[in-house]
């Protein structure tokens, strides 16, 4: 059996159930001559932190200016998983998350509800926005002088 500290040091890794891919070793994904060095691997570690924080941090900076931000945050993250353990077991957790999250998305029941719920919202802003054209006209909200 493997314990908790041999799937965290890299020397076990378990199957992704959702994809039935292959186990994946925990770890750094650096070149053999790099991890046979180490003033080289801990450049190479540094290297690969400070690439992986400009992403995330030009993707934070995209969360409140147009861009993709959770697509580059998630990007960023994947490039700190090619090095760091605790990023890999982000990004499964993340990873695994997201395909329950898809599963329960496509359950009839919550694709009903959620039209449904929709179908509601569409229907009182048509309401609202009637009721303020047959009030006020096309004149736009700052421009009421009333």
């Amino acid at each position: 059996m493997d314990t908790e500290s041999d799937r965290l040091s890299g020397s076990v890794a378990e199957a992704d159930p959702a994809t039935q891919e292959a186990p994946r070793a925990f770890g750094s994904r650096a070149p053999d001559f790099i991890k046979a060095r180490r003033a080289l691997h801990l450049s190479w570690q540094v290297g690969v932190f400070l690439v992986g924080l400009a992403v995330v941090g030009a993707g934070v900076a995209m969360l409140v200016l147009p861009g993709p931000g959770w697509f580059v945050i998630f990007a960023g993250m994947a490039i700190w998983a090619t090095e760091f353990v605790w990023a890999q077991l982000v990004l499964r957790w993340t990873k695994r998350k997201v395909t329950e999250a898809a599963q329960r998305a496509l359950d009839p029941k919550v694709r009903r509800r959620n039209i449904i719920l929709t179908t509601i919202g569409l229907v009182i802003t048509a309401v609202l926005l009637g009721v303020y054209l047959w009030k006020f006209g096309m004149t736009l909200p700052w421009n009421i002088s009333e």
